[in-house]
C-alpha cells in the first residue's frame, strides 16, 4: 500500500465505526493520496514525480465509515486487529474488488414529458438542430408535452431514466429544469426532481433554466421573457427549489447580455452560476460565467483559449458532453489540449435529455469520452467523480477522503480503466449512499 497518511490507529478509535470495509482496492481521485499531484514539481530540489499515483490508488485497504462519513483510511494489516470489535454485519469484505467515490452525473435534463424521436429520424434524413428548432420542435416541442403532464406523469417517466443511472453507480445527480418556460411548470419539475432525491435517497441538485428557450406566447419578445426569468427565480428559491442557475448563451437561444440579467438575479440571491455555452458558436457565454465565478460552462465545442483562461481563473469547470456531441454527429472537438494547458477541470456528464442527448448511461458517457475526445480513462473517471463534484458545489464528495460523504461504488472490475473500456457491460457489485450499503 502506498501514499497512506499517518492516522490515529488506537484501540477505541480503531472499534468506533458503524462499518468497516476491508480488503478493498480504492480509486480515491484525493490529492492525499497522490491523485493528480504535478509531476514536474520540485520540493528541496527534488522531483515528487514519484508521491503521484494513477486515479490517487490505494491498494489492500481498509476504510472506516462513521455517521455517513469516511472515517478513516489505512491498511488491511492495520484495520485486522480490530475486527474482532465488529459484528459480521458490521464488515464488508470485498476481496479486491475496486472501490470508487460514487459517480457523478452533474449535468441532466432528465424531469421532462413527452418523445423526441421523430427528431432523431429527422436528422438521419438531413435535418439540422437549428431546422428542427425554427419548425417548433427542439426545446419547444418538450415544453409543450411537459406543461400538458401532470406531475405524477413526469415523475413516472423521469423516474426510469433516473434509476438507469442509479443502476451504473450514480449516488449524485444535477436535474435542471427548462422545459417549462412558465412559472407553474418550471415549478412542477423542479418538484418532481426534489421528489426523486427523496424517494431513491440520491443526491439531487437541482438547476432553475427558464432561460432555455423562448416560449410560443414570448415569440419575438426575448427581453420581456427574460424580465419572467427574473421574476420567478426568487419565487422558486424561497420554496426550497433552486441550487444553481443556469442558461442557454447561443444564437439560438439567448445573448450574453440577456443572460447576464438573469445572472445578476442569481447573484442577489446567492446562488450559484452555470451556462450552456460555446455548443454552436462562440458569443462569449464562458467569459461571462467566469466574470461570475460560475460553477461550470458546459458543451464548449467552440470555446476559445482566451475564455478557457478566464474559466481557469475563475476555477470554473469544463463540463463536456460527449452524448451531445455524438447524437448531432458534431465534427468540432472541445480544445482539449488548450483545457489541459491551462489546467481547468474536465467533466463528463450524459445531458441526459429528449432532443440532442437521450442518454441514461454515465458509464457509456465516459468511453465516448475517451474514444471521442481523446481523454484518458483517469481523466473521464475523474471527470465523473471529483470534478463533477466540484461543477456541482459539493466539496465534500466525489472523492475517497477522510471527512467525505461514505458515497461509494463497488466494482467487478480489474483496474479502474475497465470502467471507461468497456461497452454496455455494467460492473457495478454494490453502491454505498451515505455510510449504507444498497444493492445496485
Amino acid at each position: 500500500m502506498t501514499n497512506t497518511t499517518n492516522q490515529t490507529t488506537n484501540t477505541a478509535t480503531m472499534a468506533s465505526f458503524d462499518r468497516v470495509i476491508i480488503n478493498a482496492n480504492l480509486a480515491t481521485f484525493s490529492a492525499h493520496y497522490g491523485f493528480d499531484v504535478p509531476t514536474n514539481r520540485k520540493e528541496n530540489g527534488k522531483s515528487t514525480a514519484a508521491n503521484r499515483a494513477p486515479y490517487g490508488q490505494l491498494q489492500n485497504a481498509a476504510i472506516g465509515i462513521k455517521e455517513g462519513k469516511i472515517a478513516w483510511i489505512g491498511s488491511n494489516e492495520q484495520m485486522t486487529p480490530h475486527l474482532a470489535d465488529y459484528q459480521a454485519e458490521q464488515i464488508r469484505d470485498v476481496n479486491g474488488g475496486w472501490i470508487t467515490p460514487g459517480l457523478i452525473d452533474c449535468h441532466t435534463h432528465l424531469v421532462y414529458a413527452g418523445n423526441r424521436s421523430n427528431e432523431f429520424e429527422a436528422r438521419l434524413h438531413g435535418a439540422s438542430y437549428q431546422d428542427i428548432a425554427a419548425q417548433g420542435g427542439g426545446i419547444v416541442a418538450t415544453v409543450s408535452a411537459t406543461r400538458a403532464a401532470s406531475i405524477e406523469e413526469i415523475f413516472a417517466q423521469s423516474e426510469k431514466r433516473l434509476l438507469a443511472l442509479i443502476k451504473e453507480g450514480v449516488t449524485s445527480v444535477e436535474i435542471k429544469s427548462g422545459y417549462g418556460l412558465d412559472l407553474d411548470t418550471e415549478r412542477k419539475m423542479l418538484t418532481v426532481a426534489r421528489q426523486l432525491g427523496d424517494k431513491y435517497d440520491i443526491h439531487v441538485s437541482t438547476t432553475y433554466l427558464a432561460a432555455h428557450a423562448l416560449p410560443p406566447e414570448y415569440k419575438y419578445c426575448a427581453d420581456d421573457y427574460i424580465e419572467q426569468v427574473c421574476e420567478w427565480l426568487p419565487i422558486l428559491h424561497s420554496e426550497g427549489l433552486v441550487d444553481a442557475v443556469d442558461g442557454f448563451c447561443e444564437n439560438i437561444a439567448f445573448s450574453s447580455e440577456q443572460i447576464r440579467r438573469v445572472f445578476e438575479m442569481a447573484r442577489s440571491l446567492d446562488l450559484p452560476v452555470k451556462l450552456h455555452s460555446e455548443q454552436l458558436s462562440d458569443i462569449g457565454g464562458s467569459a461571462l460565467v467566469a466574470e461570475y465565478q460560475g460553477l461550470s460552462s458546459d458543451h464548449l465545442e467552440h470555446l476559445s483559449e482566451a475564455d478557457i483562461k478566464k474559466m481557469a481563473a475563475s476555477n470554473t469547470v469544463a463540463v463536456l458532453l460527449p452524448g451531445a456531441f455524438y447524437t448531432l454527429r458534431d465534427t468540432k472537438l472541445p480544445p482539449i489540449a488548450a483545457l489541459r494547458k491551462h489546467q481547468v477541470a474536465i467533466a463528463i456528464s450524459t445531458d441526459c435529455n429528449p432532443g440532442t442527448s437521450p442518454l441514461t448511461s454515465l458509464l457509456l458517457a465516459m468511453n465516448m469520452g475517451c474514444t471521442l475526445f481523446y481523454l484518458t480513462p483517469e481523466e473521464v473517471l475523474a471527470g465523473a467523480t471529483i470534478n463533477a463534484a466540484q461543477a456541482l458545489g459539493l466539496s465534500h464528495k466525489g472523492k475517497i477522503e477522510i471527512g467525505c460523504d461514505a458515497d461509494l461504488a463497488l466494482w467487478d472490475i480489474t483496474r479502474p480503466a475497465d470502467l471507461c473500456y468497456q461497452i454496455g457491460l455494467n460492473p457495478i457489485t454494490d453502491i454505498m449512499r451515505q455510510g449504507q450499503w444498497r444493492k445496485s
